[in-house]
């Protein structure tokens, strides 16, 4: 495949930044990728090589830009089925299982779930995240969370959901089993959030002023003998942020080994920590989706043994 080259001139009467003037006239790429071409020496203006984005465009100035090539990754693409929710040109919502880590890193070098919707990309895209032909991960779900996760497949949707993420207009809805029960059966958790300094690999709630703002809310669903499920939304996304919280609160979640009880409660080889709602406004729509992921069956048994034992005859079952 050759590069795409693009020509415009700029009419405007006041002075326009090279990188603010090609977002409005490439809307499909993102501003980092526009400045990413600029950088790289795509984009010419007057015949000469744009230097940086913040070159001023006069009324008359002709720019050139030239897009390569979607390279593919180093990465692997790999057949793993997935429980795709909803597919359209732009996003992938997936229903992820528990087990499955969602970005390869250092020990997951295959397997993950950027390795399986690599799979899923056509070849032939002229399109792709920053350059390249992969999958935008705009959120994470940890590795034993199963549910519901979206992914980008363009750079103009990319931003878009980053967007949606950074201003807090996508609800995340996740069904969490407890150890025992909060205080109150409903309430909202502000506490910050850091690098345990004990334990790096893990997190921790610390004094304000010395973590990143984190705030969960939780409403108690259904009680048990001695555990609770609960709703959780978490209003900002850390790292760990509802295993943390629910820790702090002195109900941690059923089989979280890390922030809870080395030796679980109840056997069943993971968390019970599941992403079951997601509601967001995806690119172009003007009014918002939401999106359920039921309960994987591992869970929903836990549950039916649960409610034998507490004799939960007519409770609100999920």
């Amino acid at each position: 495949m050759s590069d795409r080259v693009f020509q415009f001139t700029y009419h405007g009467e006041e002075k326009q930044r090279l990188d603010k003037f090609l977002v409005m006239c490439l809307p499909d790429l993102s501003r980092s990728r526009v400045q990413g071409l600029i950088k790289d020496g795509f984009v010419s203006v007057q015949g000469r090589v744009a230097e940086k984005g913040g070159l001023l465009l006069e009324r008359g100035h002709k720019v050139t830009v030239r897009i390569p090539p979607v390279e593919p990754v180093e990465l692997l693409p790999e057949e793993i089925p997935l429980d795709i929710i909803f597919e359209n040109e732009d996003v992938l919502v997936i229903n992820k299982p528990a087990g499955m880590v969602v970005h390869p890193a250092v020990g997951h070098t295959s397997g993950t779930l950027v390795h399986a919707t690599l799979a899923r990309l056509p070849l032939n895209t002229n399109s792709g995240i920053s350059g390249e032909l992969r999958p935008g991960v705009v959120h994470r779900l940890d590795k034993d969370t199963s549910g519901l996760i979206i992914l980008a497949k363009n750079d103009r949707a990319h931003q878009w959901l980053q967007n949606q993420f950074k201003q807090r207009r996508v609800n995340k809805i996740y069904l969490a089993l407890v150890d025992g029960k909060p205080p109150t059966p409903m309430g909202r958790v502000e506490a910050p959030i850091a690098r345990d300094p004990a334990h790096r690999k893990r997190m921790a709630v610390v004094p304000f002023g010395k973590g990143r703002e984190a705030v969960t809310e939780y409403f108690t669903k259904e009680n048990f003998l001695h555990h609770t499920l609960l709703k959780v939304h978490p209003i900002t996304g850390r790292t760990h942020q509802i295993r943390v919280h629910l820790s702090f609160l002195g109900c941690p979640i059923v089989g979280d080994t890390v922030y809870g009880h080395r030796r679980p409660t109840i056997m069943i080889g993971r968390h019970f920590l599941h992403a079951a709602f997601l509601t967001v406004r995806l690119p172009g729509e003007r009014e918002e989706s939401t999106f359920e992921a039921p309960m994987p069956e591992e869970l929903t048994i836990v549950l039916k043994e649960l409610r034998v034992q507490s004799g939960n005859r007519s409770s609100n079952k999920v």
